[in-house]
């Protein structure tokens, strides 16, 4: 069982290196108290094996709380457990701006403590568990796909870092553009089956519809191209930090020349390393060309 626990500086980012965790098949809790950790972990281990991977984002801002935690990472440490410490800091200019940008103040702040003076007060008390930290990122600077990056190289396993998970949506332009598309493309240059008595109530999921669509140099030169542009674009696009992608191909009615792309580049692109494909086509149940 891995156990990474994340503190560091309100505003430096620890929610959102969650988030990221979350996305790499860790269960994740954010401010956990100090005190519910050792029950915490004891319930993880009894469902043996179905969280091997959690992040705990602890909340350990007060003095009298650093002591206990310290004893607890001890605690667990003596256990078959594999625990790391991941503290998220910034320097003072990048926390001032994003809480000033937030409109949200500073936990530690108070009509008595300024937001620079909360600062430097959170930073203090942390400096213990900084000290003992495996692992320090700074978010200086950061974007969120740096930031994605970062952790992924970090706490990723093997070829983990490098996967994709692509849903290939073949979609009929009548009915409107599928809204979660990243990117779209039009088939509606391509020979229609619809025009052709005997493919009119088929699919492009039926062969005698596919193999039509595909008898026609143009359907294969794109979908040539079309492979080779995502051989190009899904390194870049994971190497960014982005690790899902929907990709719309359309025809009028979604049911042959938009289901026969759409399927043909789902069968190319799963044969490749580092790709998990979906394919689903929104409208192959409707009437229409």
């Amino acid at each position: 069982m891995q156990i990474l626990l994340i503190s560091g500086l309100s505003g430096a980012g620890k929610t959102r290196v969650a988030n990221i965790l979350e996305d790499m098949d860790y269960y994740c809790v954010d401010n956990m108290p100090i005190a519910l950790l050792p029950r915490f972990v004891e319930l993880c281990s009894a469902t043996k094996g179905r969280y091997d991977k959690v992040g705990l984002v602890v909340d350990t801002r007060e003095r009298g709380d650093l002591g206990q935690f310290f004893n607890i990472i001890e605690e667990l440490e003596s256990q078959d457990i594999e625990l790391s410490l991941l503290f998220i800091e910034a320097n003072n200019k990048t926390l001032v701006t994003r809480f000033k940008e937030s409109r949200r103040p500073h936990p530690l702040q108070s009509k008595d403590v300024g937001l620079e003076a909360a600062i430097e007060k959170e930073r203090e008390v942390l400096s213990f568990i900084r000290e003992r930290a495996d692992k320090i990122i700074s978010t200086d600077g950061f974007s969120i796909a740096r930031l994605q990056k970062t952790v992924t190289e970090a706490f990723s396993s093997g070829e983990e870092s490098k996967s994709m998970m692509l849903n290939v949506k073949a979609f009929g332009y009548k009915y409107g553009l599928p809204t979660d598309a990243d990117l779209v493309f039009d088939v509606r240059f391509l020979p229609n089956p619809f025009y052709v008595e005997e493919l009119r109530n088929l699919t492009g999921m039926d062969n005698e519809v596919y193999d039509f669509v595909m008898s026609y140099p143009s359907a294969c030169e794109f979908l040539e191209k079309l492979t080779e542009l995502f051989s190009f674009l899904i390194p870049k696009y994971v190497e960014d930090g982005r690790y899902s992608l929907t990709v719309g191909i359309g025809c009028t009615g979604g049911r042959h020349r938009s289901v026969t792309i759409a399927r043909a580049l789902a069968e190319r692109l799963s044969e490749k390393q580092g790709i998990s494909v979906q394919l689903s086509c929104r409208d192959i149940d409707r009437n229409g060309a």
